[in-house]
C-alpha cells in the first residue's frame, strides 16, 4: 500500500496538498513539528476521503527524531511504502542581511536543507528497492530570482533546488523522480504582513495564488503520468518573474 508524506502537512499548502493527494487515493503521512491541532484536523479531512491516514510528528531538522519516526512507522508498516514525499516544511524570518541574526540564518537554512536531508535520506532507500518514487520539493520563486529582505530564504531554496537536479540524476535510473515547486505569493499564514495590494500591482495575473493550485501541481508530480519529469523546478506565480 502506498503512502505519500507530506512534511509540514498541517496547514497551509501542506494541508492542501495532503487532501489533494487523498482525494486521488493515497495514503496519507501528516508530518508536523508543534501544532497537533491543525494536524488533527487535516488528518480528519483526509480520512473523509476514504483513505488511510496519521500523524507523524517530528521536526525535520531533527536528524534522530526523523529517523526514528520513519523507521517506526517502517517496522509497523511491513507490508507498505512511503512511495512519495513532499518536503514542505519551511520557516521565513525576514530581514536585510545587515540587520539578520544568525539564529534567523540558521533556522531558515536548517528546515529548507536540512530537513530536506533529513528526510529524503530516510525515505529513499525503499524508493529505489521498489523502482518506484516521487519527490516533490517546496522551493520559492524567492529561491529562482532572490527577494530583498529574504537573503536567508533565497539561500535556503535556492539550495534546495539545486539539490533537487542534483539528486534527480542520481535516482532516475531507479524510476524515482524529483521535482521542485516555487510558489510565488500564496494565500496562506506565510504572507501574513505583507502589503497584498502593493504586491498584486507586480504580478501580471493580478492575484495571490491558492494553495490548491500547488497542490493540483504537486499532485500531477507525483502521478504514475509524471514518470518522465524530473530534475525540474517548475514556477506557480502568477507570471510575477
Amino acid at each position: 500500500m502506498r503512502y505519500a508524506l507530506v512534511t509540514g502537512g498541517g496547514r497551509g499548502i501542506g494541508r492542501a496538498v495532503c487532501l489533494k493527494l487523498a482525494s486521488q487515493g493515497w495514503n496519507i503521512l501528516i508530518n508536523y513539528a508543534s501544532n497537533a491541532a491543525k494536524a488533527q484536523e487535516t488528518l480528519s479531512a483526509v480520512l473523509s476521503c476514504g483513505v488511510k491516514g496519521e500523524l507523524l510528528p517530528f521536526d525535520v531538522t531533527d536528524a534522530e527524531a526523523v529517523d526514528d519516526a520513519v523507521r517506526g512507522w517502517q517496522e509497523a508498516h511491513p507490508e507498505d511504502v512511503i512511495a512519495a514525499l513532499v518536503n514542505n516544511a519551511g520557516v521565513r524570518d525576514d530581514n536585510l542581511l545587515i540587520w539578520l541574526e544568525p539564529a534567523a540564518w540558521q533556522k531558515v537554512l536548517s528546515t529548507t536543507l536540512d530537513g530536506f536531508y533529513n528526510v529524503t535520506r530516510a525515505v529513499l532507500q525503499p524508493m529505489l528497492l521498489s523502482k518506484f518514487g516521487r519527490i516533490v520539493n517546496m522551493a520559492s520563486l524567492s529561491g529562482l530570482k532572490g527577494l530583498p529582505g529574504q537573503t536567508n530564504y533565497s539561500a535556503a531554496k535556492g539550495g534546495l533546488i539545486a539539490a533537487t537536479k542534483a539528486l534527480a540524476q542520481e535516482v532516475a535510473r531507479k524510476k524515482v523522480t524529483v521535482n521542485a515547486v516555487a510558489p510565488g505569493f500564496i494565500r496562506t499564514d506565510m504572507v501574513d504582513g505583507l502589503d497584498e495590494t502593493e504586491l498584486r500591482r507586480n504580478i501580471p495575473a493580478a492575484r495571490f495564488g491558492e494553495p490548491e493550485e500547488v497542490a493540483a501541481l504537486v499532485a500531477f508530480l507525483v502521478s504514475e503520468e509524471a514518470g518522465y519529469i524530473t530534475g525540474e523546478c517548475i514556477g506557480i506565480d502568477g507570471g510575477l518573474y
